[in-house]
């Protein structure tokens, strides 16, 4: 329990796990308000089951306009992701300059916030002077990866109150005390594409059809035309269309000549990759070192050298990987513990 009774501002989005963590530092005797940010303009800024946990709890919950911010850092930056023949990560961005961005400052600044808290499985502990993230107890949850932007000001502010917890027993505390979204479904990667929308249609929809020529990466050989290589990513094998000897994956993009090259499963490996626009969490000395690394969320991390350079960091697998892909976050991890080091865009 907490000694005096400080304010705790939770973004909550409605979700299992966000309306949890509000109820877990009420529990905790924090005074608790919730945060909500409205992304869209003309859509509701808050989902009834935040409203309903708000009133459940006996907590105010406070509605911030972040359309514009939302707009132009998360929705401009994810079409012109695929426009460059990269796929984004909205997610990390979302979290960079949404939720510890515009909510974050509202939450320390106009709010006085002692804590700022979110429904993610992670863990923060302060340790050799300082933030570190590790792994929260809940494996098959880990988010690390979308929290490689943070800052030690942040981490300084953040609690993460479902770092001891795992996924089954937050739902089973929703449910023992019927909290609305106590039977929800995970949410959506992109919130902004609603179902019955796809990213592909949504490309689609914003970007018509634009003819291109499917190339074979060995020969150079024309295998066939597709309607725009923004609706392609590197490893990709469904919806392609075209009939080989072979099963054929994507295995590079040519967003500025409309080309999608395929090749084999061997053709998509590769044992470098390097990152630009990096953030490490705390200051890394040892500009060279081994760290485990993911290019992807739902990759296992791996062993790689990392080398650090101005705003680079050239990462060298030891045993390749598949589907390098410009515009995803590479991120590293502690080679000993599994902390969170930092990250930066694949190129």
């Amino acid at each position: 329990m907490v000694t005096s009774l400080k304010t705790a501002v939770v973004a909550m989005s409605g979700g299992v796990d966000s309306s949890v963590a509000a109820l877990l530092l009420k529990n905790q005797g924090y005074n608790v308000v919730g945060l909500t940010g409205k992304m869209l303009p003309d859509q509701d800024s808050v989902s009834n089951n935040a409203y309903g946990v708000a009133e459940k709890l006996g907590i105010k919950l406070i509605t911030l306009d972040v359309a514009d911010i939302f707009r132009k850092c998360v929705i401009e930056y994810f079409e012109n992701s695929y426009l460059q023949a990269k796929t984004p990560n909205p997610c990390i961005v979302c979290n960079k300059f949404i939720k510890w961005g515009a909510l974050f400052d509202y939450a320390v600044n106009c709010l006085n916030a002692d804590v700022f808290a979110t429904g993610h499985y992670a863990d923060i502990r302060f340790d050799n002077g300082f933030y570190k993230i590790f792994p929260a107890k809940d494996s098959l949850k880990d988010q690390l990866y979308f929290l490689y932007r943070l800052s030690q000001k942040q981490l300084s502010k953040t609690v993460f109150p479902l770092a001891n917890f795992s996924k089954s027993e937050i739902k089973n505390i929703a449910v023992e005390y019927d909290l609305p979204p106590k039977d929800s479904k995970e949410s959506q990667d992109i919130c902004f594409i609603q179902k019955p929308l796809t990213t592909k249609k949504y490309l689609n929809k914003h970007f018509g059809v634009k003819p291109g020529k499917f190339v074979e990466i060995t020969s150079g050989n024309v295998l066939g035309n597709h309607n725009g290589a923004y609706f392609y990513t590197i490893g990709q094998r469904k919806g392609i269309g075209i009939s080989a000897p072979y099963p054929l994956y994507v295995v590079g993009i040519d967003g500025q000549n409309n080309i999608v090259y395929l090749g084999k499963d061997t053709d998509n490996f590769s044992s470098f990759v390097s990152l630009n626009d990096i953030n490490f969490l705390y200051p890394v000395s040892n500009k060279h070192f081994d760290a485990l690394v993911k290019i992807r969320y739902n990759m296992p991390a791996v062993k790689a050298s990392c080398s650090v350079l101005d705003n680079v960091i050239n990462v060298s697998f030891y045993q390749p990987v598949n589907s390098v892909t410009p515009g995803q976050s590479g991120v590293l991890y502690d080679i000993n513990d599994g902390h969170l080091l930092g990250g930066g865009i694949v190129t």
